[in-house]
Parts: C-alpha cells; structure tokens; sequence
C-alpha cells in the first residue's frame, strides 16, 4: 500500500494558493482516475481517497499540523515509510521545478516540520517549485497568494507531469530513475 499525501490548506480562500499546490496535485489524480474512492473517516482528519493499492491524503488540519492527519492515516492502514510520498510546494525552486528527495530537512516549510514531528522524516518529497518574492519579509504573502496568471496558465502540464511521476513512484520505479526521468529544471522542459 502506498500513501500519496498533498499539503495545503483548506477553504476557498485557500484553493489557488501557491502553498495548496500537494492539494492541487491529488485533486488532478483524483479527477483523472477511473476507479477512484472516498473513504474518509473523520479520524483521518481530512480526505482520503483509494485507487488500487495507493491512497491519496489531502489533511484537514490546516498546513501547521498536517503530521496529525498522516499519522493516523499511517497508523490505520500499517504503512511503510518507504511507501510514503508527498507532494508539497518549495520556495527554493523556480515556478515549475519538481524534484524528488528521499528524506532530508524542512527548508522552513511548516507542513513538512509537522510530519517530520509526527512520523520521522524517511520519506519521500516530491518538491514543486513555485519561485520566490523578491523581499524575504513578503514569503507568507507569497505562499499564501494565488498564482500569477500566466503562472495558473501553465500548471495543468506540471500537474499532469506530477501525477506521471507519482505512477511510476507507485509502480515501484527506482528512485533513480525517477528521479532521472521526472526532475525538471523549469516548465519549459515539460515535453
């Protein structure tokens, strides 16, 4: 069994945030998958949804204390960490970078310290690169901002790309040839 898990925030207010780009990607999974169910429960504080053997979080519990909803999801269905992929947005790359990390620090993102906290940190990152303000007082602002236009304009084939790449990370792809396949310096690389 493998846990997809996307960060964000919930609530309209949320929805186009650069930071809800996780939330983004597992809506993309789940709107493109045939076989796709619901099977939230109240205790996984947020929505789970299961296609074949993979499930995909988006937690509830707001971006700060998403380890909670993790947690209980990894506690309830026994899951590896080595089967554990997120999907979270990454200030330090350029808008329309992904890159795939096994483990590592938190780079200041508040998700990733609460799973890191709830679970450890031998897990598997997908980073996705929204760019960053020019004044580091603005990154809340930032993140927390909608997407430019011309930025909105070009997600769908990132997250069309985020969503190939996590099938073959589900399909039991090394790492390195994930890594080697998927990573993209910018959107432009996107074929």
């Amino acid at each position: 069994m493998w846990l997809v898990i996307g960060l964000g925030n919930i609530g309209q207010a949320y929805e186009k945030t650069r930071h809800n780009i996780g939330f983004r990607a597992v809506d993309f999974v789940a709107h493109n998958s045939l076989n796709i169910q619901n099977i939230s429960k109240n205790t996984f504080h947020g929505e789970l949804f299961k296609s074949g053997q993979v499930l995909y979080l988006k937690p509830s519990t707001y971006m700060n204390l998403s380890g909670k909803s993790v947690q209980a999801v990894v506690n309830f269905y026994k899951i590896d960490m080595e089967n554990i992929v997120v999907i979270q947005d990454d200030l330090d790359l350029p808008f329309g970078a992904v890159r795939f990390k096994l483990a590592g620090g938190d780079g200041g993102h508040n998700g990733i310290k609460s799973l890191d906290a709830m679970i450890g940190k031998n897990y598997l990152r997908c980073r996705v690169g929204i760019g960053k303000p020019v004044h580091k007082s603005a990154v809340s602002d930032f993140v927390l901002g909608n997407f430019s236009i011309d930025e909105e304009a070009k997600l769908e084939p990132i997250l069309e790309h985020i969503s190939k790449s996590i099938d073959a990370i589900t399909n039991d792809e090394e790492l390195s040839v994930v890594q080697s396949k998927y990573t993209l310096k910018s959107v432009e690389e996107i074929k």
